[in-house]
């Protein structure tokens, strides 16, 4: 597979990954080496990388404990602070092996430590290869608030080698294929028909699939890299989606829910507010709730929770001027962004999901 530019960073893959990244690090000649990796990826993916890495310079690793309750400022301060400790300067880089939180972290801490310093990203998850790897999004949550502090600052290569995908869990692969759901509702049917029968799809057929994943997101982070206006089709399903996964993350009574388990709940939403508001048509809407729910396990929402999960929605990045703006389908690839939805439309759009 051909490597594809994405604004002023590349994504490579597999075998291509290591020639490029050997040749990069010779070329940039870094004073110093630093890996980030959580307790999952230090055991299971760290050892494949390291055997393909040709480097004299010093390598430091250092490792933080994964999941999304982990991606705060705390767990920066104390990278920021190993990354002193160890004598980091300003021609050191970091490499982030790990998923999304450990890409987002990992770009935030390099972009700010010494006021930025070089980094790489190496995601190991399927959803960071079709999602985190391409768009330059950094950052971490505030408490419970998904993805409040960051930039946009693109790392100088991704590597995207899916012999990782070896060492994760299935639900973990459910949480990814979301992201590519989403492309497909997002751009077109030709991609999303890929996706109406998984179990006649070969290992081959993966990697072509995101290949194509990675291609939909440049396209429109190329166009739009600040969220002005295409960019923001990307988030359809992720405004109520994040709201719930915030909402299940912040009770301990609660089952955490995955990013892609949230973003699914999201969709479904979202396709239903989509035929009231828009006109998206009832069949499709009707269509996506069903595969959706063939893949991922119902998750029931309780009428009590539904306004604490609403009162959420007013800290969305995509809202402006006190307005929550949602993401809506009028027709597979075809959105409408900057949408206003009243509250008893959303709370139709959880009666349908539940029911």
């Amino acid at each position: 597979m051909d490597s594809i530019k994405a604004n002023n960073s590349t994504v490579h893959f597999n075998d291509t990954c290591y020639t490029s990244v050997n040749n990069y690090i010779k070329d940039k000649n870094f004073s110093k080496i630093f890996i980030l990796v959580d307790e999952n990826t230090h055991e299971h993916c760290l050892p494949l990388f390291l055997e393909k890495l040709e480097t004299h310079s010093v390598i430091e690793i250092i490792e933080i404990e994964s999941g999304e309750i982990n991606k705060n400022i705390d767990t920066c301060l104390g990278v920021w602070n190993t990354l002193s400790d160890l004598n980091a300067d300003r021609k050191s880089v970091l490499i982030n092996i790990g998923g999304g939180v450990i890409t987002d972290l990992g770009g935030f801490v390099a972009c700010t430590f010494k006021r930025g310093i070089a980094f790489i990203n190496v995601p190991t998850t399927l959803l960071s290869m079709v999602d985190a790897s391409v768009g330059g999004k950094t950052g971490v949550d505030l408490g419970h608030l998904k993805n409040q502090i960051g930039i946009i600052s693109n790392p100088d290569l991704v590597l995207i080698d899916t012999k990782f995908l070896n060492t994760l869990a299935q639900d973990q692969m459910r949480s990814g294929l979301a992201e590519m759901l989403k492309h497909g509702l997002i751009t077109g049917e030709s991609y999303w028909n890929k996706f109406q029968d998984l179990s006649q799809l070969m290992l081959n057929d993966l990697d072509t699939l995101i290949y194509e994943s990675v291609i939909i997101k440049r396209n429109v982070v190329v166009e739009d890299p600040f969220e002005n206006g295409l960019r923001k089709t990307l988030n359809f399903g992720h405004t109520l989606g994040h709201a719930i996964e915030s909402y299940f993350l912040s009770n301990p009574d609660k089952k955490t829910l995955l990013h892609g388990e949230a973003i699914v709940i999201g969709m479904v939403l979202a396709a239903y507010i989509s035929t009231i508001l828009v006109g998206f048509p009832r069949a499709e809407t009707d269509a996506i709730k069903s595969l959706f729910l063939n893949y991922y396990d119902k998750v029931v929402i309780p009428k009590t929770d539904y306004q604490a999960i609403m009162n959420l929605l007013k800290y969305d990045k995509k809202n402006n001027h006190g307005n929550i703006n949602f993401v809506l389908l009028q027709a597979i690839g075809q959105c409408k962004i900057d949408c206003l939805v009243e509250d008893n439309i959303i709370i139709e759009a959880f009666e349908y999901y539940n029911n």
